[in-house]
């Protein structure tokens, strides 16, 4: 789940897109997705994304404020993991324990932006996290993962179960997600994942770590 500069190595894939999750004020999320009744109604009232998934080699649950330590250990105080991402790496352990806390009652509430946190198969540690953002008929996709896991497939496996999940129900007809024009890994990522690139969003997100200036995004897509 990063948006990275040109420095990237292609043999490691910096694995995140530029919009991840509501964050207050950890994760920027678009304005088109502020929640609103309509797009709870109309995109999350039918089927609800599981409470957990398992891939081979992973398995996805709720967030909980007591994930805070590890979650900030593995990938949410790196600033080399959050360069092109919407937020600045925590400094502090606190404020990324109330912003979990916040994403697990927004599971409560049916609200439409859920968060998995994202742990390796038979453990409970998260090492990343994977998000979704609907709105009528479609839904997009946020995500984040440690470094030390990069360049293993982990992030298309969670990205896949949940692309496939997302298409399969009746209202949902896109499935897409977006990342930095200058970090072609994450969208390798996308693509392997089922995607399509469809183009580039000019001047789309602010990535603070890098400019305050909009930046360009690569745009990808799958769907029925």
């Amino acid at each position: 789940m990063r948006l990275l500069s040109l420095r990237v190595r292609r043999s490691r894939s910096r694995q995140s897109t530029l919009t991840i999750w509501n964050h207050l004020p950890l994760y920027g999320l678009p304005r088109s997705f502020a929640p609103r009744n309509d797009i709870q109604n109309s995109a999350t009232s039918n089927m609800p994304p599981p409470d957990t998934f398992n891939t081979d080699r992973l398995f996805a649950r709720r967030p909980r404020r007591e994930d805070a330590p590890a979650a900030f250990a593995a990938y949410a105080s790196d600033p080399e993991v959050t360069r092109f991402l919407t937020w600045k790496p925590y400094t502090e352990v606190d404020p990324l324990a109330e912003y979990l806390a916040m994403q697990s009652q927004r599971w409560v509430q049916q609200q439409p932006v859920c968060l998995y946190l994202l742990c390796l198969a038979n453990t409970d540690s998260p090492i990343g996290a994977i998000s979704l953002h609907f709105s009528p008929n479609n839904v997009m996709f946020g995500y984040v993962l440690g470094k030390k896991h990069w360049g293993q497939g982990l992030m298309t496996e969670a990205l896949r179960y949940l692309v496939d999940w997302s298409l399969a129900q009746p209202e949902i007809f896109r499935a897409w997600a977006a990342c930095d024009v200058d970090n072609p890994a994450s969208a390798r990522v996308m693509v392997k994942a089922g995607m399509t690139r469809e183009g580039v969003f000019r001047r789309y997100h602010i990535a603070p770590n890098i400019s305050p200036e909009p930046r360009d995004c690569i745009v990808c897509a799958k769907v029925r």
